[in-house]
């Protein structure tokens, strides 16, 4: 006897979960961090899957916004923190599956005053519970409704991951077009200092007239020094969108393909009803909104009791004796009122919360759409602009060469030229950082590669990776 129950507890402790000692250090996570690199073998099987092209150079000659974007969902640590809190939450769907185990209970007794057949009374009783109304399924419906929301949290999270990739890009390509615009301008203001100051030689100009154009050509160099900041700083931006340190973009060329490609007013049209729609942050909401409808239909099967059956045995001085009990909960001073109450007001306040998300989404759009509209007709003004002051400043040059005006009156020209230049850019800027706020609005043109959802960093560089959509 004794032989039998030692096997059956060895059977079930061999089933058991093990604990697996796994310490974080600094030291190395910090190491593993600085060795980040554009040019690693995982990142290029990463690009290669959801690419679906082989990379036939590698390291990349170049690099755009698509690949970049694909580098941050490999790197960045918050879609690690996304997946992880969705496996979390995929963990409470097996808790909220699992039944209740049975309970044993053995209580020995011995009868002092009786020797005779046997002085041994021992007792043994199991409690088996048995869960009613149906509160298995309204826990494994709460936990499901969890992790959809937990999912969608990770496209929320690839979203801003992409934005943030994408703003960096755009900040950094305008602080490079501007280096370049008022480097030609600070050459400009120089040569226009020099032809001045031999006019006021001259006698031709006088020396305010010196000291006006030595000033535009100092505001002109501590332009191009901010500009020069600026692109440093996006730099580091960038990096830091993708998950890399700074180190590793130096020397990588960037491409800056398709920044200033505007979608027409359909499209932004039909992405604005499907944003209202269909937003990962909206899903997520409706998911949550369903976990909270399962909680209480669960508060409302908690009125009603459990049974517990509990079969018995006892060796009774030499009889056997069976019983069999039934243990139920009297629901006559509570039923469950409060929890209940909890539970109906939590749903009332992810309703709320789901109306308001979809008020702010709507808003936002309409703000983004009229921030967008309003940049693309300042662009085509200064487009406008800059065609008529390139057309006069072709037409100083005829002069100039006709001997009809002098270098002086050129040069002026062609700083005007540099201005409704810079003008031009500004508003081109503008509109591309219009667009990417009016895209964060919409979250349209999304596309999540299926690694996104199941496959880390840290888990491409092992043999063997988990798939969850398999678990």
């Amino acid at each position: 006897m004794n032989l039998r129950v030692g096997i059956i507890l060895l059977c079930l402790l061999a089933g058991c979960a093990r604990f697996k000692h796994e310490p974080i250090s600094p030291v190395e996570t910090a190491a593993s961090l600085e060795s980040r690199s554009l040019d690693s073998p995982a990142l290029k099987s990463f690009l290669e899957k959801n690419l679906h092209r082989e990379s036939t150079n590698w390291p990349a000659f170049s690099w755009d916004f698509e690949s970049l974007s694909l580098a941050a969902f490999f790197y960045h640590p918050s879609l690690d923190v996304a997946r992880a809190q969705w496996a979390v939450a995929q963990g409470g769907k097996i808790t909220a599956g699992q039944r209740p185990n049975p309970t044993l209970n053995i209580t020995p007794g011995y009868n002092t005053t009786t020797i005779t057949p046997s002085p041994w009374i021992p007792l043994g009783t199991l409690d088996v519970p048995i869960e009613t109304a149906g509160k298995r399924k309204y826990r494994i419906a709460h936990a499901t409704g969890l992790s959809e929301a937990a999912r969608l949290n990770i496209a929320s999270a690839a979203w801003q991951v992409r934005s943030g990739v994408k703003r960096s890009l755009v900040e950094l390509n305008a602080a490079r077009e501007m280096e370049t615009l008022l480097r030609g301008r600070q050459d400009l203001q120089a040569e226009n200092v020099r032809l001045i100051e031999g006019q006021h030689d001259a006698g031709a100009v006088s020396a305010f007239e010196v000291t006006q154009a030595a000033i535009a050509a100092d505001s002109a160099r501590l332009a191009l020094r901010e500009a020069e900041r600026q692109q440093a700083e996006a730099l580091v931006q960038l990096a830091a969108a993708i998950g890399l340190p700074a180190s590793a973009l130096e020397g990588v060329k960037l491409s800056f393909d398709g920044l200033s490609e505007f979608p027409h007013e359909a499209s932004v049209a039909e992405a604005r009803r499907q944003a209202l729609l269909n937003r990962s942050d909206i899903l997520s909401a409706l998911a949550e909104y369903a976990a909270s409808q399962s909680a209480l239909q669960l508060e409302i099967a908690k009125q009603y009791p459990d049974v517990h059956l509990s079969p018995g045995y006892q060796y009774d001085q030499g009889d056997n004796k069976w019983s069999l009990g039934i243990t139920i909960e009297l629901p006559v001073l509570s039923r469950n009122e409060g929890p209940i109450a909890e539970a109906r007001a939590k749903r009332a306040e992810s309703a709320t919360r789901f109306n308001a998300l979809q008020a702010g989404v709507l808003s936002d759009i309409d703000h983004a759409l009229a921030g967008y509209h309003a940049a693309l007709r300042k662009q085509a003004d200064a487009d406008e602009l800059l065609v008529r002051i390139q057309k006069q400043e072709q037409r100083s040059r005829s002069i100039f060469e006709a001997g009809e005006i002098s270098k002086a009156d050129l040069v002026a020209q062609r700083l005007q030229l540099s201005t409704s230049a810079q003008a031009r850019l500004e508003a081109k800027i503008k509109s591309q950082q219009a667009l990417v706020q009016l895209e964060d609005a919409l979250q349209g043109p999304l596309g999540l590669p299926d690694s996104v959802w199941q496959i880390s960093p840290r888990a491409l560089s092992k043999s063997q990776t988990p798939n969850p959509k398999s678990q």
